[in-house]
């Protein structure tokens, strides 16, 4: 029996605020709810955390129990594998007790030495120095994050970037590896991460514009005491800036890009103070990004494009090839093919490395170069392969040009994640490691398996479920079902050790690939977006009526979850479907979303204009977004139990949205079912740092989720 805590829900004032748009007057009551600095709001905010620790009191116990389980099964002290670049190993380091990894590194032994060092959890490596210990940097701060770590390539300098607010705005700071000494040199307020030029001469870094874009890149002269120069700067507000360099470490490059066009730049990268040039001009609509990659002894630029060749558009992108010296030399290397969505090229010395979707599932194809006479065919390509149906492939930590090897990441929802060793030319592979999962975890007792529900347009969407074995034999039963379905993102198959916790209550949990996302290609990210974005929405409420209509579960036991856009989702889906679940917890979620993209001043909405629509020109966008964003429509409608997480200093979606939306829900919801707020006061976008706080935070969500399936009775 859950017993009920006597204190009430805040009841927010209502300041009257009107909005027009092309006619359309909108009265807000709580757009008040914006200004963090203002008590009244952080009041506000602090009463809503009370009223939710009060009526969540009941599962302290179970929290407990989940953050001991998820501590138990995880190998505290521990390390990764370490990855060659120069003349070092490079890794990080966990310890018992510590919130934050270690960053270090050891020296290889000889020039041939491409065998990584033992992996020693509880012990230091021959020669190891530590480069960065988080830990310490965090000291006296509630929140801390690294914002990016870049080694030079002479492995001599060390730039990295701090964030102790949450806002994602990054001290960037450089020290001597050589002498240990931290330069007085500091940069404030840059977007994080930093490019070295070849000479160790000059960093190059990012800062953004008054809506959180980044959008110049500069270049600091190490010690010089000089200004730094301004590289590039972007002044169309629907582009987003990037840095980086080519693997063979030959060039600079600088990306340029909006939602749907791009734009990328070279440098060569032992000319820092030289101009960097356009590879392929933008053209609204075409995206593009570029390697680098030696062919035949020729240099080439590699390019993945969804350009238009011979009337088609490449709608899920095709890869050509152009001297590097005559970029606009281009010829076909990998046509389209509508039924393979090509993600990336990733070029070695010796291999090329072709990422792309099929089937909803990411999967590697290699090219070995040796021996190859010429240009490589498609069918030089081969597929590396794994048994499980469910799984996902990447390249995983391979920063050097030239290596015997190719290290890959390997996962599936139950099997730990792998990193194994692959020789190209002979097949053989060797697991450098797989993520330990203390207890006694043995992936035979779970069960992975795909099915497909029928949208009401007869679109087939996959769904993942996961289970523990036997859980089938009792259904209907406890299930969560999460969903994204934005951005063209694909939730691809993972471990996690904090799933299990909910599996092994009897839970089912069930990954609904719904328009929006990437999983099946740009077409299915097309569907999902603009004018097609209610696909998104129906899709995730007719995945789970599939799962209601086949037996898997009941609406009193199934638990809709989903995050930033995917609480947008949540928040559409509540107000379409509230009878279909008995609990929905959106984290960060986006509900206010009209309110946000009409507003220009607010971080990344300009930005987003592709993504969403421009409702602040366009009226019938404007029209389409008010028909579903969940803050306006939320309505006289029995909701079902709520639970909002947000973060005071998120600047991706600004914690007025689940404020204002939160308090409409319990002004106007016809049930008795608790709609609960639980605000972050020191933390951003990404929700608490630190591993043990992290854990924390996952056990009071899954304590919630076990309750609302059922899978949990208070006493």
């Amino acid at each position: 029996m859950i017993v009920k805590s006597d204190v009430a829900a805040p009841v927010a004032k209502k300041v009257p605020s009107e909005r027009v748009h092309h006619g359309d007057t909108f009265v807000d009551e709580y757009e008040w709810l914006r200004d963090k600095e203002d008590p009244e709001v952080v009041a506000y905010l602090e009463a809503q955390n009370v009223f939710t620790e009060s009526h969540t009191a009941q599962l302290d116990g179970l929290r407990k129990q989940i953050f001991g389980e998820i501590k138990s099964r995880t190998q505290e002290t521990d390390m990764s594998v370490p990855s060659r670049r120069g003349r070092y190993w490079y890794y990080a380091r966990t310890e018992e007790g510590k919130q934050y990894a270690i960053r270090c590194r050891c020296p290889i032994a000889a020039d041939d030495d491409w065998t990584p060092p033992e992996i020693v959890a509880d012990a230091t490596l021959t020669g190891e120095e530590v480069l960065l210990d988080a830990n310490v940097e965090a000291e006296g701060h509630d929140f801390f994050s690294l914002g990016g770590l870049s080694v030079s390539d002479d492995g001599d300098w060390l730039a990295y970037s701090t964030d102790t607010v949450g806002d994602e705005r990054y001290l960037l700071r450089f020290k001597n590896l050589r002498t240990g000494e931290l330069l007085d040199d500091q940069i404030a307020d840059t977007a994080g991460g930093a490019v070295w030029s070849s000479d160790a001469q000059h960093v190059f870094y990012q800062t953004v514009d008054a809506a959180w874009r980044p959008d110049t890149v500069w270049r600091h002269d190490i010690g010089a005491g000089t200004d730094d120069v301004k590289v590039f700067h972007e002044p169309d507000e629907r582009y987003w800036v990037g840095m980086g360099s080519t693997r063979s470490d030959k060039y600079l490059m600088i990306g340029v890009g909006s939602k749907i066009t791009s734009e990328c730049y070279v440098l060569a990268a032992d000319d820092p103070t030289g101009e960097f040039r356009s590879v392929a001009p933008r053209v609204e609509g075409v995206e593009y990004n570029v390697e680098h990659a030696v062919i035949g002894g020729d240099d080439y630029f590699v390019i993945v494009h969804n350009d238009i060749r011979d009337g088609v558009k490449a709608e899920n992108f095709a890869i050509d090839i152009a001297p590097v010296d005559d970029p606009s030399d281009r010829r076909e290397f990998i046509a389209h093919d509508p039924e393979r969505r090509i993600e990336d090229l990733d070029a070695f010395r010796d291999y090329l490395v072709l990422s792309y979707r099929y089937a909803a599932l990411p999967k590697l194809a290699i090219a070995d170069l040796r021996g190859l006479d010429g240009i490589p065919a498609p069918a030089d390509f081969h597929e590396v392969e794994f048994d499980q149906e469910l799984s996902s492939s990447g390249l995983g930590g391979n920063p050097e040009w030239v290596t015997p090897k190719l290290r890959i990441g390997y996962a599936s929802f139950i099997e730990p994640t792998e990193l194994l060793d692959l020789d190209v030319a002979t097949g053989d592979r060797t697991l450098l490691k797989r993520q330990p999962v203390l207890g006694g975890y043995d992936p035979a007792d779970y069960v992975q398996s795909r099915e497909w529900a029928t949208a009401a347009d007869g679109t087939k969407i996959p769904l993942s479920i996961v289970r523990r074995k036997g859980v089938d034999d009792n259904r209907p039963a406890p299930l969560l079902l999460y969903g994204y379905g934005s951005y063209e993102t694909s939730i691809d198959p993972g471990f996690s050790v904090s799933r299990l916790s909910m599996l092994d209550r009897g839970v089912v949990f069930v990954l609904a690939h719904i328009r929006g996302g990437g999983e099946m290609g740009r077409y299915w990210y097309d569907n999902g977006k603009t004018l097609t974005k209610k696909n998104t929405f129906t899709d995730f409420v007719d995945a789970a009526g599939y799962l209601v209509d086949t037996g898997w579960t009941t609406p009193k036991q199934m638990v809709a979850e989903g995050g930033s856009a995917g609480g947008l989702l949540m928040g559409a889906v509540a107000n379409l479907a509230p009878e279909l679940f008995n609990g929905i917890l959106a984290s960060v979620p986006f509900v206010d979303a009209l309110t946000s993209i009409l507003d220009p001043s607010l971080p990344l909405t300009v930005i987003e204009w592709d993504e969403w629509g421009d409702p602040l020109h366009d009226p019938d966008v404007y029209a389409y977004m008010k028909t579903y964003s969940p803050y306006e429509n939320v309505g006289a409608k029995p909701y079902p139990p709520i639970l909002a997480l947000t973060s005071l200093n998120d600047t991706r979606v600004l914690f007025t949205e689940a404020a204002k939306w939160v308090a409409r829900l319990q002004e106007l919801s016809t049930s008795d079912n608790l709609v609960l707020l639980k605000t972050e006061m020191s933390a951003g976008h990404g929700g608490v740092s630190g591993r043990y706080k992290q854990w924390e935070e996952v056990a009071f969500e899954l304590a919630w989720i076990l309750q609302q399936t059922g899978a949990y009775v208070p006493d």
